[in-house]
């Protein structure tokens, strides 16, 4: 995992790769709680029966908000500001779902930095997202996302 000591270090990575977070399975248990959250009962999400006739791969699918919402947990794989007193999400500028992520997949998000812009007391960052679907040729997700770390 990469360690960035202060917010404004992070200028020194604009334009590369952070790294990859380590792998992590979607099973269907987390696709159900998911459901459950959002309220998006699709069949393709839910019904392992009716994915096993009808869907190619013959398995539900991962909703794609929650292949963005994995964000969150697989960045603190990648990389640490230490010396921060937090960070805040300040939105997406593009998000695709450009592969779908069959139940019992696992995945793992490849980041770079594409700009690192200072704001009072601490910087706005806007990452690259590639989440990557295990033996798929296809990312499952792009998205450019930005947060606000603060000192």
């Amino acid at each position: 995992m990469l360690e960035i000591q202060k917010p404004a270090d992070m200028a020194e990575w604009v334009g590369k790769k952070l790294g990859t977070s380590e792998w992590i399975k979607v099973d269907q248990a987390t696709i159900n709680l998911f459901a459950e959250a959002t309220g998006d009962h699709q069949w393709i999400h839910l019904d392992t029966e009716r994915a096993a006739r009808e869907m190619p791969g013959g398995k539900t699918i991962a909703h794609g908000f929650l292949t963005l919402s994995l964000l969150p947990r697989l960045s603190p794989m990648v990389y640490r500001i230490v010396n921060r007193s937090r960070s805040i999400n300040y939105g997406s500028n593009k998000v695709r779902f450009t592969a779908p992520v069959p139940a019992g997949s696992r995945v793992r998000l490849h980041l770079t930095l594409k700009a690192c812009e200072p704001i009072q007391g601490g910087v706005r960052l806007t990452m690259e997202n590639e989440m990557e679907v295990e033996g798929s040729s296809r990312p499952a997700l792009v998205a450019e996302t930005l947060s606000q770390v603060y000192d």
